[in-house]
């Protein structure tokens, strides 16, 4: 259990996209698309600066990413919080972990058909004796309380509610995401650019089946030899 976070970091290095923004009209886009932390992902220091730099009275949020460091995630949010611009997050794919916190501060919340959020209990690292082990636990409920307000205040939904989905390791769909008030709407797929599936999400325990299993690969020699025969035949019985 306790080199899961390590692990989910490790699988995603070089999977993800160096944070960038791009500016049309009065609107920015701000992508946070890889895994949320300052050494294998998209570190709080990063995203601050980025979105310190824009100055666009609206910004989309754009995500996908298979979450990450929790006080990285934090320290983003502060940085939503503080800035003057309305900004919407905009769900590409997927919003797992540490990265829905990010949707936490926003505005407003939008999220792709197709695409994913999930929320669980607070994972860390940690070595030491037993006193060590306590302290960490503590910590750990200390973090997953923060969360639940968190959660609880975005949705509506009641702390005992919000325990229970993080306790399962809860995987939302768009509209189980907009129903469950995570999200305020589900936007066509053809406005994304990015797919949830592009990252490994193995560390997880319930991650959905359309993540993990891939698409089999189209055997391109067998469907030439077919065409070939098929042109053939055609030949022969004209």
């Amino acid at each position: 259990m306790h080199r899961k976070l390590f692990d989910l970091a490790r699988a995603n290095a070089g999977k993800g996209a160096p944070i960038r923004s791009e500016v049309e009209g009065d609107t920015a886009s701000l992508y946070v698309y890889d895994v949320i932390d300052s050494y294998w992902g998209i570190s709080a220091n990063d995203f601050a600066r980025a979105l310190g730099a824009i100055t666009a009275p609206n910004i989309s949020l754009r995500i996908n990413s298979p979450g990450g460091d929790v006080f990285e995630a934090r320290a983003m949010m502060a940085a939503i919080a503080e800035h003057p611009s309305t900004i919407t997050a905009k769900i590409d794919g997927l919003a797992a972990s540490a990265a829905t916190a990010l949707t936490l501060a926003c505005d407003a919340v939008e999220i792709v058909e197709g695409g994913f959020y999930m929320i669980h209990q607070a994972w860390t690292l940690a070595l030491g004796n037993a006193d060590d082990m306590r302290t960490t636990a503590t910590l750990l409920d200390k973090i997953d309380g923060v969360l639940v307000e968190g959660y609880a205040k975005k949705s509506g939904k009641s702390a005992d509610e919000i325990v229970a989905w993080m306790k399962a390791e809860t995987w939302f769909t768009a509209q189980e995401a907009v129903d469950a008030g995570f999200a305020n709407s589900v936007t066509p797929i053809g406005t994304a650019k990015a797919q949830a599936s592009a990252f490994n999400v193995a560390a997880y325990a319930n991650a959905p089946k359309a993540l993990t299993e891939k698409t089999p690969l189209i055997d391109d020699a067998a469907r030439i030899r077919s065409l070939a025969r098929l042109g053939l035949y055609e030949r022969t019985a004209q």
